[in-house]
């Protein structure tokens, strides 16, 4: 089952939507297909939508709810939490800093008329990704889903160049409250540990700010993480971040089409990368990089 929503898109990519699906309201769709016709459906919706917006939900074999979200230029972001697929509503504060003209120029390093050049060179190519020769890995742990309610409790980044690991970042970060047991026990990152190794976040966040540069940001299901520090970044008055950044979560979904879900555990198994510790930050920052390599490499070999 799809339930497909599209706004603001071209009325030939509409009327082109309803030869497999039914349209039951102006721009909502539903129907039964299967997972390739599905996926060709999407891939028309981003191909041809370069201002629209479009949420897709399906069913899913995995999870508990069986569902699974796609989003093109919506505020609203699916993500994977332990295996739970959830929709992260924008804070309101990163929505409004977002709309900016300030803002908007600056996202990702590219100007509103790059964007759409390169928009039409990606369709033109079939989208294909030019791997990076250097790049930081990113990961943030944290004590729930909402940038807005919940905390950072560590941050780990590796920096790669040329395919070899240059140097690592990792800084525990102190909280007010308790770190929830759920996440203690997924992450193992305690309050005495907090308590003993963590520092100030502002402390934490400048350091990794300087870090990171102006280098391109990987990431598996970044905008999780991106979330959480544009949200540290706003709150204590940084310079928020506008590094490019590429989601090894999307490249995995364009890439590989057997895997039963894209959440991290999932695709190392699967591509055989030899792992330890996940979630935790570094050693999620080297499974990451991983990924992004095998990917690359995936994409070269046309596989």
């Amino acid at each position: 089952m799809i339930v497909l929503t599209l706004t603001d898109c071209p009325p030939s990519l509409r009327g082109e939507i309803t030869r497999w699906l039914l349209e039951i309201d102006t721009g909502v769709y539903v129907g039964r297909v299967s997972a390739r016709v599905r996926d060709q459906i999407w891939q028309r919706v981003v191909n041809e939508s370069s201002k629209g917006r479009a949420i897709m939900v399906f069913s899913s074999g995995e999870g508990e709810q069986r569902l699974d979200f796609r989003t093109h230029h919506s505020d609203w972001e699916p993500i994977d939490f332990d295996g739970l697929k959830l929709m992260l509503r924008p804070s309101s504060s990163w929505l409004s800093r977002r709309n900016s003209p300030h803002d908007m120029a600056l996202k990702e390093g590219f100007s509103k008329a790059a964007k759409i050049r390169a928009a039409k060179r990606m369709s033109r190519k079939g989208r294909i990704h030019h791997a990076l020769d250097r790049y930081i890995i990113l990961d943030v742990e944290t004590t729930g889903l909402s940038p807005d309610q919940h905390d950072i409790i560590e941050i780990g980044a590796v920096k790669v160049s040329n395919q070899q690991v240059e140097s690592t970042f990792q800084a525990l970060v102190k909280i007010e409250g308790k770190i929830p047991q759920q996440v203690v026990q997924l992450t193992g990152i305690s309050d005495d540990l907090l308590q003993s190794e963590g520092r100030p976040i502002h402390e934490a966040l400048q350091e990794f700010l300087v870090y990171i540069d102006d280098w391109p940001i990987v990431a598996h299901n970044g905008d999780f993480d991106y979330s959480f520090i544009r949200a540290a970044c706003i709150k204590l008055g940084f310079p928020p971040i506008n590094n490019k950044r590429i989601d090894t979560m999307s490249l995995a979904r364009r890439y590989l089409v057997e895997v039963p879900n894209y959440k991290l555990e999932t695709l190392v198994e699967y591509l055989n990368i030899p792992v330890t510790g996940l979630h935790r930050s570094l050693n999620d920052c080297f499974a990451t990089m991983q990924l992004y390599q095998q990917l690359n490499k995936i994409q070269e070999n046309g596989l």
